[in-house]
This record gives C-alpha cells, sequence and structure tokens, in this order.
C-alpha cells in the first residue's frame, strides 16, 4: 500500500537514528541497510524544515522547468530498494546539502549497495535494554545474601548500589570507548575506500596503481577525477545529468574511450578531450530538441592504452538493468583491446556506434579478427580503404616506386588493427599495390624502440639500388615525425619523396619542421574528412549543418566553454559527434515507433533502428549519411578528402613507358 505524499515515511522504532553534529539530520554513516538508508532520507527532509514533497519538488527547481515529481519520490522512498545513485544526489540538493555534505550519504549508499555497511556490535540478540529487573546474585553468594540483618542489609544495598553505579560509569566509559573505535574504523575504512574509488564514493571508479583514474563516472563524481583538462565537459555533463533525472524521461548512453595519454604506451596524443566535447555537444542538443526521451550521458574511461577496458565493459553491462542503459558510443582506437570490447558488449546485446575505428572489418561482420560477427556495431568514420582508395586517385597514372614501412602490433604487444589494415590496404588497393617494390619492406615492433631502427630504415631506403621515391607508411602518428624527421637527414635527402600514410595522421602537427625543409623535400598525404574551413565553405552542400554543430560547441555549456582550437586541431570533435548522433536518431526512431510514454525504448529496438538507418537519415556535422546492414558509413565517397602537407605533391621518377 503507497502511503499519501506528504506523510513522513516511518522510522525504525527499535534504533533511532544517531545525529551529526550538524542541525541538519540523521548520521548516514550509521545506517545498515536500504530500509534504514530510505528513512534516514525521509527525517533528512522533515529534519530540514521541508514538510511536504510538494515543498521538495520546488526546492529541486534549478532553473530549467524539471523537478523530482512528488510521485516518484513517494515511489522510490516506499520501495523495498535501494534508491539509485542519481535520485540520491537530486534529492540531497533538494534537501539542501552541498558536494561535501553529501559525501557521506554517498558513502553510505555505496556500503549499503556492496554490503559493508557497519553492523552494531557488542550487543546480544536478545537483549533487553529497557529491563528493570533485580540484578541476579553474584555466582557463589548463596542464602547469605537473603539472611542478613536489616540494617547490615541496607548497608550492603548501599555498597552494592555504589558498586553498580561505579560499574555503570565503568561500563559507560568503556562503551563511549568502543564506540569511538568504531567511529575511528569507519573514517579510516571511508578514508582506504575514497582512495581506491579516485577520492570518490562511487565504486564503479578505481584508482590504479599509477595513479590514474579509470572506470565510469556521470560527472557527479567530481569535474577532475580523469584530470584537469577534462573538468569543462565533466562539469557541463554533471549538470545536464541531472536536469535530466528530475524530468524521468530518460534513458542512458555510454561513451566508451581512452581519455588519457599519460602513459608512455598510450597511442593518442591528447585529442580525446575534444572528442569528449564533441560528443557532448550532440547529447546537449538532443536534450534541447523536442524529441523523447532524453539522454543521460555516462563517461566510461578505458584508461591510457586502453589496459583498463574489461573493467569498464564489466560495468557497463552491469547498468542495463540499473540505469536503463540502451547504447555505448566511442569505442576507442581500431586495436585489439577495442575489438574485445566491442565483442563483450554484443555478447551483453548492447549496440554500439563507434567513431574512430577506420580498420576494414572492425564492423558488425567481425572479420577484422575473424572469431565472427560482431552483432550491434556500427560506425561513422571512413575506412581505411575509403581513405587509400581516395589517395590512389589522387596519385593518377603515373610510375613510382614504393617502400613500405609497418608496424602490427601496439607498444602493449597487442594486435594493432588500424596498421595492419593499412598494411593490407596498400597490397589491395588496385592504384597502390602495383608501385610497390618487394625487396623494400621494412616493418619494426614499436616496443623495441621507434627512435634508434626509424634512421636505419630511411638509410636503407637509399641504399636499395632503386630510386625510391614513395613511402607507404603503416604504423601510428606517434612514430611519424620521427620518421620525417629520419627521412629529412638520410644521405639521399636531396631525392624528392612523398609520404602516403592513414587517418591518423591528422592529428600531426602541419608544422613539423622535416616537412618544411627545403633540401630535404617531402610531401605526406592522408585522407579523412574534409577541414573545418572545408566543411564551413559554401562548396559544402552540408555546410548548414557544419555551421549549426560549430555554434553549438562554442556556445557556454552549463557555464563552461570548450576551446574553439579543438574543432580545427583534429577530426575527433566531428565524429565523436556525430556518432551520438547516429545513436540520437535511432533512439527517437525507436520512441516514435514505440507504445509512447512512460515506455522507453529498449537496446534491442535501438538496434533495429540503428540498421535501419539509411538514405542519409543522420544530419551529421560532416554532412548526411547513414548506416548500412553491416553497420558501415555511407555516402563516404562525397566527403572523404585528401591532404597535403610539407612540399607540393612532386612529379614520379618514373613515367609510364
Amino acid at each position: 500500500m503507497t502511503q499519501p505524499e506528504d506523510r513522513p515515511v516511518a522510522q525504525p522504532e527499535d534504533r533511532p537514528v544517531a545525529q551529526t553534529g550538524h542541525s541538519a539530520g540523521p548520521d548516514p554513516l550509521r545506517v545498515r541497510n536500504q530500509k534504514e538508508f530510505r528513512d534516514a532520507l525521509a527525517q533528512l527532509r522533515a529534519d530540514r524544515g521541508i514538510k511536504s514533497l510538494k515543498q521538495l519538488e520546488q526546492a529541486s527547481e534549478d532553473g530549467t522547468g524539471r523537478r523530482l515529481a512528488p510521485a516518484t519520490v513517494s515511489t522510490v522512498l516506499n520501495k523495498d530498494a535501494l534508491p539509485e545513485r542519481d535520485f540520491v544526489i537530486v534529492y540531497l540538493s533538494a534537501c539542501g546539502l552541498h558536494d561535501t555534505e553529501q559525501e557521506p550519504w554517498l558513502l553510505a549508499w555505496a556500503a549499503v549497495r556492496h554490503g559493508t555497511a557497519p553492523v552494531e556490535e557488542g550487543v546480544p540478540e536478545n537483549a533487553n535494554p529497557d529491563d528493570e529487573s533485580p540484578p541476579t546474585p553474584p555466582a557463589g553468594a548463596g542464602g547469605t545474601w537473603r539472611r542478613l540483618p536489616g540494617e547490615r542489609r541496607k548497608w550492603v544495598r548501599a555498597a552494592i548500589a555504589g558498586t553498580a553505579i561505579a560499574a555503570l560509569a565503568a561500563g559507560v566509559g568503556a562503551w563511549q570507548l568502543h564506540q569511538q573505535r568504531v567511529h575511528d574504523r569507519q573514517v579510516q575504512d571511508q578514508e582506504r575506500y575514497r582512495k581506491r574509488h579516485c577520492g570518490t564514493s562511487n565504486p564503479s571508479l578505481v584508482t590504479g596503481a599509477d595513479g590514474q583514474c579509470t572506470g565510469i563516472t556521470d560527472g557527479s563524481d567530481g569535474s577532475s577525477v580523469f584530470g584537469s583538462d577534462l573538468k569543462p565537459v565533466l562539469t557541463a555533463i554533471g549538470a545536464e545529468n541531472r536536469n535530466v533525472i528530475r524530468g524521468g524521461d530518460y534513458v542512458t548512453l555510454a561513451f566508451l574511450t581512452p581519455l588519457a595519454s599519460r602513459d608512455a604506451n598510450s597511442l593518442t596524443v591528447g585529442q580525446y578531450v575534444a572528442e569528449l566535447e564533441g560528443a557532448y555537444t550532440a547529447v546537449e542538443e538532443e536534450n534541447d530538441s523536442n524529441s523523447r526521451p532524453k539522454v543521460r550521458f555516462v563517461v566510461a574511461n578505458m584508461g591510457s592504452s586502453e589496459k583498463q577496458w574489461t573493467q569498464a565493459v564489466d560495468r557497463l553491462t552491469a547498468l542495463k538493468a540499473e540505469d536503463h542503459l540502451v547504447a555505448v558510443a566511442g569505442m576507442g582506437l581500431s586495436q585489439q583491446e577495442s575489438v574485445d570490447a566491442a565483442r563483450a558488449l554484443s555478447k551483453a546485446d548492447l549496440p554500439m556506434v563507434g567513431d574512430l575505428i577506420t580498420a576494414d572489418g572492425f564492423d558488425a561482420t567481425g572479420a577484422v579478427d575473424g572469431r565472427g560477427p560482431i552483432s550491434g556495431l556500427a560506425r561513422v568514420a571512413l575506412t581505411n580503404t575509403d581513405q587509400l582508395t581516395a589517395i590512389s586517385k589522387e596519385l593518377g597514372s603515373a610510375q613510382r616506386t614504393a617502400a613500405l614501412v609497418r608496424t602490427s602490433v601496439t607498444p602493449n604487444g597487442t594486435k594493432d588493427l588500424y596498421t595492419e589494415s593499412l598494411n593490407r590496404g596498400f597490397h589491395t588497393v588496385e592504384g597502390l599495390k602495383k608501385h610497390l617494390d618487394d625487396t623494400s619492406d621494412f616493418a619494426f615492433d614499436p616496443r623495441g624502440g621507434p627512435g634508434a631502427i626509424l634512421p636505419t630504415i630511411s638509410q636503407n631506403i637509399c641504399n636499395t639500388g632503386r630510386t625510391i621515391d614513395t613511402v607507404y607508411y603503416a604504423a601510428r602518428v606517434k612514430y611519424l615525425p620521427d620518421f620525417l624527421n629520419a627521412l629529412a637527414s638520410r644521405s639521399c635527402h636531396s631525392q624528392p619523396i612523398t609520404v602516403i600514410t592513414g587517418s591518423d595522421a591528422a592529428a600531426l602537427d602541419p608544422r613539423t619542421p622535416a616537412l618544411h625543409t627545403s633540401d630535404a623535400p617531402i610531401t605526406l598525404l592522408y585522407a579523412s574528412f574534409p577541414t573545418a574551413a572545408q566543411l564551413h565553405s559554401s562548396d559544402n552542400p552540408d555546410h548548414a549543418l557544419y555551421d549549426a554543430f560549430t555554434k553549438d560547441f562554442a556556445s557556454p555549456h552549463h557555464g563552461r566553454q570548450f576551446p574553439p582550437e579543438h574543432l580545427t586541431s583534429s577530426y575527433w570533435a566531428i565524429v565523436a559527434h556525430d556518432a551520438v548522433l547516429t545513436f540520437a536518431t535511432a533512439l527517437h526512431n525507436a520512441a516514435a515507433n514505440g507504445d509512447g510514454p512512460p515506455s522507453l525504448p529498449n537496446r534491442y529496438a535501438v538496434r533495429n533502428e540503428l540498421y535501419a538507418l539509411r538514405n542519409g537519415a543522420v544530419p551529421g556535422a560532416s554532412g548526411h549519411f547513414g548506416i548500412d546492414n553491416n553497420g558501415n558509413r555511407t555516402n563516404t565517397t562525397t566527403v572523404t578528402t585528401v591532404h597535403h602537407l610539407g612540399q607540393p605533391l612532386p612529379n614520379p621518377t618514373h613515367q609510364p613507358g
């Protein structure tokens, strides 16, 4: 039976809730189970002078028009379950508790959820603190206790009473000391717990041995858990999620990516900040529209080099039931860790939209590693074949002599699927494979120190007995500056040379000195999305879509600004935005075709709609596109652009004979 909404929830009769030094209510760290936690929340409202749920609703108003509905609060506090963490945060804020005051409550929530809440010690289960029956005679007193003369009996009674009082005082002192020790242990346990969980009460965040914080946050755990460079976007995410939760009609989207590059083995070079900002911008755009449901956005950090992907994915699969998680976007880079993560999420029936993955076969077919389909995977990036085909057309029909420089593993020792895919492309794309010199194939393992081997490879290009005028570079941009420097220093440096590679090169600084050395002419070609200037140009038929995105990106996000240069330093913000927009388009199509409010689309409905996005259904910042039956982006030829860095493209050494 449901309680009237304005009636306080009953408190436990046999155990009063202890008060803190603050006059604002119960001590959450004393609660032991779900019911006591809900009772403590109700008591907090009463102690804060909020007499009704209507008043609580008004107190939860933050200017957006979204509030804690009285019916929602009544249901949650009377339901035999632990309230969701997001509800607790909004409820505490409505009761006037700031972040510091909320911390004990969130620690208590985590303790109850994980079964580590305190249990009272030293009190027998059958003890009755109100029992006033006379004390039992001490052992060995026998009949003497009852046969003492009256006056002596009075004296003995007084002595016994004095002894009892002294014993009682000693007992009270011992009890107080015990309670203090229990409290001290709890404080120490809390401190250790927070240290293990990035200084927060969130069990989904974990502090690694290297001090790096990985795991999942919704922005309510502090804006600096993943580093100071992400503070603006995480602040915005936390504020946006609070608004969404108040409305009640929402699903959860997770964004899975490596949010650090401190590790020497990391293949990212800092673009992840722009990536998360672009993804968040799409969430905010969708939540500001008239469509339903709204999107709650959580961030899942795989850590530098994606080493903690298992931990992040395990937690995401648990969110399916807890937080109505219906999809995952991002997915990291084209390396083995990302494929393993995709397969685990596919097994959990969670649809995915990749933003950066370009390796051929890293799609729903699963051909990338030959281990079977990856159901539910889609992506918005340009495949390596798309890129290399565009470059081959740019080169024309002139004869070239090309060496191949390649890697096949990441610095972690796992497969680098991006570079393996480039290698296959150089051997299969018709306009490129014909130029390969079979005797000039140079492989290196990044774990052996690229700085040492790349100068050797560059010099070998001069010693093949043939004039090498082109290099196919199937390796990461992380090592490209060293390779360009080595080319500029080789003995035959005056011979013009063209380096061809994949979209990873978009992160290369175009001012790299080796590209501007007059006596060592080097040209670099790679294909990717158009530049910001090209997308903004009137020559782009979809320039209005890009302009709308840049306007939204540059606007304040709950009082925070994103640096405008993040839109020009790489294409990561654009593809992250378009990946989230692809999910949102599928979500809203599923909602429109469903049963309507209050029914929410589930992950199966989202996956169905994802693969039905044809004929330019997604109005992305990079232009209109769809998703084909293998999960790949459509309309790629209209957007794939070849970029030239360094010297002008030289004439080839040999003309066709």
